[in-house]
């Protein structure tokens, strides 16, 4: 089967109304998709294999930089042709990039040269740099640095906000939210930090966003776990509550044919 969208797999093995239900399925108790199982094998086999970055997930001797996994998810859709393919995802970044071929691109990418964050990344670092000049000196101007410390504080509020505001979720109806819209309705001063960088939402994201219909979803940690955290190399999850229970629940509103497996 030929797939002519950059980002979406063909799924080499035979696809048929058995395993295509008409209620989208999420992996529950380590149970995928049929169709998940072998996208995320597929996957797998790719990150054994591929030469094109190096991270370091711990699965791997004499690697620089500290071994840490990370978690990948896959979603099953079928195109405008009808075709059945998936897209695949990591969560947050990936060796130190957002951008990396087979991976559907972030919800917002925060790395783009000269973007707002990166130029409020510099403000905030030159009034730590005037801070920290102040505080050496002998004779402390108290009043200077607690202006200093208040501007800091307030241009990184701002900053912090215009970032969610940049968060944008689409759904199946093509109605959008951001971050902040998301979280206020369900009554937090702020959503938590990271989120929207997760696999599920930037999987959903590229299929609204080109006219793909969700079939299945599931994520799988590839790698050492952190110390804080008992995620199993190649076992599936669910998307985690904290970040995407509320951002999934917008993306995914009006989906009555919804399944957890």
């Amino acid at each position: 089967m030929k797939i002519t969208d950059d980002f979406c797999i063909p799924i080499c093995a035979p696809v048929d109304d058995l395993t295509l239900s008409d209620k989208m399925s999420f992996c529950n108790d380590n149970q995928p998709h049929p169709l998940c199982k072998i996208a995320a094998e597929d996957l797998q086999a790719y990150l054994n294999d591929q030469s094109q970055w190096i991270h370091n997930f711990g699965l791997t001797a004499n690697l620089k930089g500290n071994a840490i996994g990370k978690m990948f998810g896959v979603l099953v859709v079928r195109n405008e042709r009808n075709e059945v393919g998936y897209l695949a995802a990591f969560s947050g970044k990936l060796a130190g990039g957002n951008l990396h071929s087979r991976f559907v691109p972030p919800v917002f990418d925060g790395l783009t040269e000269n973007s707002f964050l990166n130029i409020g990344m510099l403000e905030l670092n030159a009034i730590n740099i005037e801070i920290a000049k102040l505080e050496s000196f002998i004779q402390i101007n108290s009043d200077e640095i607690d202006f200093l410390k208040s501007e800091r504080r307030e241009h990184s509020i701002a900053l912090q906000n215009k970032l969610f505001e940049n968060y944008n979720f689409l759904n199946q109806a093509g109605v959008e939210k951001n971050l902040i819209e998301i979280f206020h309705s369900a009554g937090y001063k702020n959503p938590p930090s990271g989120a929207g960088e997760c696999a599920a939402p930037k999987l959903l994201q590229y299929a609204f966003q080109n006219n793909m219909k969700p079939i299945a979803l599931a994520e799988f940690w590839w790698g050492l776990s952190p110390k804080s955290e008992t995620w199993k190399h190649m076992q599936f999850y669910k998307p985690c509550k904290e970040k995407c229970e509320l951002i999934l629940g917008h993306m995914l509103e009006g989906l009555d044919d919804l399944m957890l497996l």
